[in-house]
């Protein structure tokens, strides 16, 4: 958050005055292919972050055949999750939410495995259907909305779907109070897209690299043209809207196009490209092929591979839609989450059932703090 929030918490309370202690929020997200963790503390209607972390748990990978989660998937997962549940244990945290999204919903043993999750771990997962999921991704990009922008497209490409938004940017960043901004009257339209980068990339994963790209790309072209919405879309970008783009495709690309040498979020959280930028990235990885994408700093080799699937859907909405121009976020699904954990309406009665189940179980436990 802003360093002046970060000096207060670094500077304390006046002397001769006990500070109160912040209680600590967490966001866990688990997706199609990364498993998230975000902790915070409010600061100045936002909050400061502490802690991050992200592992790679490929959650979804064969769904698309199968149409289950396999087992080696679910033990990557449950590695994963026990080393976050490791971190908030370290740091005391007291308010926890955990959502699952496409790879949980999709899959028969979705349900199963979340039970499996709460049963072993303690932790409590939620899969979130895809409205609340664009709606968490809109919200975590608020700060990126601008007054002068009568809409905007937030886009999230996620491992097994794609979230789109139509926001009414200028509504959106004049909202009096978080509730307003809650609002689901600020989306025009909204959908979930079947089209991930994992799932993308495991339907065309038997064709040569360059074949599988083109055909990947005809693809979602087709997927995202037939949403009933994409004319309400092109309306929107032919009067000056343009995109916003939340996802490790999107940040990663930033990082090529700025050929960063190592990946630094202030370098690119909110940039701007524009279509011949964009495009102009994507060449270059198809250019340097597999090995080479793998030897970008920005990219390396766990996401090198579903780099191209990622790019066949991002290209499919530039021209879909007809947008010139994206900024780039670096925030989303897990910064909503706790917006909502934070500044929600249900803030107060969340607070009372928290502070009711830490003294019956003795505190310092982590906790599900699901409203």
């Amino acid at each position: 958050m802003a360093p002046e929030n970060a000096r207060r918490d670094r500077q304390g309370a006046a002397p001769g005055r006990r500070q109160k202690k912040v209680p600590l929020y967490a966001a866990v997200d688990l997706g199609t292919n990364n498993c998230r963790l975000l902790i915070a503390r409010p600061a100045s209607g936002g909050f400061r972050i502490l802690d991050s972390h992200s592992q790679l748990a490929r959650l979804g990978e064969g769904l698309a055949h199968s149409g289950r989660i396999s087992d080696a998937a679910v033990q990557r997962a449950m590695l994963a999750l026990d080393k976050i549940r490791g971190k908030m244990r370290a740091k005391r945290v007291a308010h926890v939410r955990c959502i699952a999204t496409e790879a949980c919903r999709r899959a028969e043993n979705g349900a199963e495995f979340v039970t499996k999750v709460r049963e072993e771990l303690g932790l409590t997962f939620k899969i979130i259907s895809p409205d609340e999921e664009a709606r968490l991704a809109m919200i975590g990009c608020h700060d990126l909305l601008k007054a002068s922008a009568g809409h905007v497209l937030v886009v999230d490409i996620g491992g097994g779907s794609t979230e789109l938004s139509l926001v009414r940017s200028g509504q959106a960043k004049s909202a009096v109070g978080f509730r307003a901004l809650l609002s689901s009257k600020l989306i025009d339209v909204w959908g979930s897209l079947p089209l991930g980068v994992v799932t993308l990339y495991d339907s065309f994963a038997s064709q040569p690299e360059d074949k599988a790209f083109a055909a990947m790309r005809v693809h979602a072209r087709q997927v995202v043209g037939d949403w009933a919405h994409s004319q309400r879309v092109r309306e929107a970008m032919a009067s000056g809207g343009h995109i916003i783009g939340t996802s490790g495709t999107v940040t990663c690309l930033a990082g090529v196009h700025l050929n960063l040498a190592k990946y630094r979020r202030s370098d690119v959280d909110g940039v701007w490209m524009d279509r011949q930028e964009a495009g102009d990235a994507i060449k270059r990885l198809v250019d340097l092929g597999h090995a080479g994408r793998a030897k970008l700093p920005t990219i390396g080799q766990d996401r090198a591979k579903l780099m191209l699937s990622g790019c066949a859907i991002l290209e499919a909405i530039w021209e879909v839609f007809g947008a010139e121009r994206m900024q780039v976020a670096d925030r989303g699904l897990r910064e909503g989450l706790l917006l909502t954990m934070m500044y929600g309406p249900r803030r107060k009665s969340r607070r009372r059932r928290a502070g009711k189940q830490e003294r019956a179980e003795g505190g310092g436990k982590a906790r599900d703090g699901r409203g």
